[in-house]
């Protein structure tokens, strides 16, 4: 079994996907549209909101308005209900989307997919955060079941001969055939997916196979927002992730209502050798237009075997419309960007770091000599957006700030999960810095602002970071090519302060509205100057240098 700690909610999906940290699939993936708060905000409003959402089928976008008007109204038990139903539509949609899932659903026996969801459960034992309510796994193994008994892309897929009313009918009873049933263990749970099994094929011709896996993954939904069931596609990718590369395009995207927003392009890679610029927007993907399908599914038609091609169809920030086919390659994904001076005067360096993965250390390491050749005096560190990674790198880029002292902690329900990170590299980075975060910083990056916070090495300026204070493993399973992420521990900061659900507070509250060398909301890329949270950093540095050089 190989397993990696990772601190993100999410997959940072640069190469031909969506760059993402709270929501289903690669778990949460980022808001795929934003959306508008009512000028209501009670909590009747936004649940009606939220039910309009669920009415079009746009589960995206409604996980999004529940997790935003949960905050709001916190124990909110509709809001809760909700958002769980809506992210097992979710995670149904998206599984029967993925090539790797449905080809592992006709080579996988039924046999085999019991001894999966057993070794899953036996993971989720021994590995998990809190204790195991087994009846509550049950439970939602069976409602996403249900769920997908409602979803066109399992019914059209594995149902193709079952009448409407005779999945209706099994879909309405499935339930009763877990309630009734003991569910102390996780032996208990394989036995109940055994029977719902073996009734689905009897009265709907359903795979054994296809109903085991539903319990399996929807058991984990019950868990918590971040563990999840990942599929062959998906833990390759997360690898990638990882790793620092992947195959595909070499753009980091965001949805809009009707297109993908191209928000950088990497250097060299497939993209930039087509022409692409941040602030292009892809309109058709394939032949498909971006207008009439779900954004994730735009999206996943850019993946794809490496060296195919993919046609595109683009429209540039001016309104020209323009057709090309673009190839998949491996791209490297660097993970900091925009290294410049930032004010020349003052010799304040700014780097930008998009997410923690393995190379963000010796990323940058590199990034600092380059600006110390520049003649910097005192740093930037943006980490606005940034999702989150790997939990060592956040510790090792905190290692390279900080000259002593604890980083960060985590704790588990089992005492091998229980860490004391601290710093203990000699010859650090002393030059005054700056972090900017915002409602988007999250995992590994609430570690790296925290310990900064905590020690007093630095001053923190924008919004309050997302709130994410869990450590997540990946599991490689053995009996199917697939993975489970699985929470199996909570961080706190040096203080002792827990991050979930709380986030990490600014020094300095300014309001993000956008990020240097991002596209605005135009899909033009501005200046430095027109960067508030930046420019704001920029004042505090100077100001903080001046008081310094008086004399005492």
């Amino acid at each position: 079994m190989l397993r990696l700690l990772c601190v993100t909610g999410g997959i940072l999906l640069i190469a031909g996907g969506i760059s993402a940290h709270n929501a289903p699939i690669a778990s949460g993936e980022q808001p795929l549209v934003q959306l508008t708060t009512p000028p209501d905000n009670d909590a009747q409003s936004l649940i009606e909101t939220g039910l309009s959402l669920e009415e079009k089928q746009h589960w995206g976008d409604a996980i999004h308005h529940y997790e935003s008007a949960i905050r709001k109204h916190p124990g909110n038990a509709t809001m809760q209900q909700r958002l769980l139903i809506c992210r097992l539509h979710y995670d149904v949609m998206r599984r029967y989307q993925d090539q790797s899932f449905l080809q592992s659903i006709k080579e996988t026996t039924t046999q085999q997919s019991l001894d999966l969801y057993s070794e899953m459960l036996a993971n989720i034992e021994t590995h998990y955060v809190d204790g195991v309510d087994w009846k509550k796994l049950a439970r939602h193994g069976s409602a996403s079941l249900e769920v997908a008994l409602t979803e066109p892309s399992f019914v059209n897929n594995l149902l193709a001969s079952a009448t409407p009313e005779a999945i209706e009918s099994f879909r309405q009873n499935v339930h009763t055939h877990v309630i009734n049933r003991d569910a102390k263990s996780r032996h208990d749970l394989r036995a109940i997916a055994t029977v719902v099994a073996g009734l689905a094929k009897d009265e709907l011709g359903l795979s054994g196979t296809a109903t085991v896996m539903e319990f399996a993954c929807g058991s984990l939904s019950a868990l918590d927002t971040y563990s999840r069931f990942l599929t062959a596609g998906q833990l390759d990718e997360t690898f990638s992730s990882i790793e620092g590369n992947f195959v595909g395009l070499g753009v980091e995207l965001k949805a809009a209502s009707d297109r993908l927003l191209i928000l950088s392009v990497i250097a060299d890679g497939p993209a930039a050798q087509a022409g692409l610029v941040g602030g292009d927007a892809i309109i058709k993907v394939a032949g498909t237009s971006t207008a009439d399908v779900n954004p994730d599914f735009a999206a996943d038609l850019l993946r794809g075997p490496e060296g195919t091609l993919v046609d595109l169809s683009i429209v540039k920030a001016d309104g020209t419309k323009r057709d090309l086919q673009v190839q998949r390659r491996r791209v490297d994904v660097p993970c900091v960007e925009n290294v410049h001076i930032v004010d020349t005067d003052a010799g304040i360096g700014y780097l930008r770091l998009t997410n923690f993965q393995k190379t963000t250390t010796r990323e940058v390491e590199k990034a600092l000599w380059d600006l110390h050749r520049m003649g910097m005096k005192s740093l930037v560190i943006d980490v606005r957006g940034n999702p989150g990674g790997l939990l060592s790198a956040a510790v090792e880029v905190a290692d390279r700030f900080l000259p002593s002292g604890r980083i960060v902690t985590t704790r588990g329900r089992n005492v091998r999960e229980n860490f004391d990170y601290s710093a203990h590299r000699a010859n650090t980075w002393n030059v005054p810095l700056a972090v900017l975060i915002d409602s988007d910083s999250a995992s590994a990056s609430e570690i790296f602002a925290g310990a900064i916070h905590d020690h007093g090495r630095g001053r923190l300026i924008g919004q309050k970071s997302y709130g994410k204070g869990s450590v997540q493993g990946i599991f490689r399973m053995q009996s199917v090519k697939c993975g489970l992420c699985l929470t199996t521990a909570k961080f706190y900061s040096p203080s002792g302060q827990g991050i979930s659900d709380r986030g990490v507070q600014p020094d300095v509250a300014v309001e993000s509205t956008y990020i240097a060398a991002r596209p605005n909301a135009k899909g033009e890329i501005t200046l430095d100057t027109d960067d508030q949270v930046l420019q704001r950093a920029v004042q505090t540095i100077r100001g903080e240098s001046r008081l310094s050089s008086l004399p005492r």
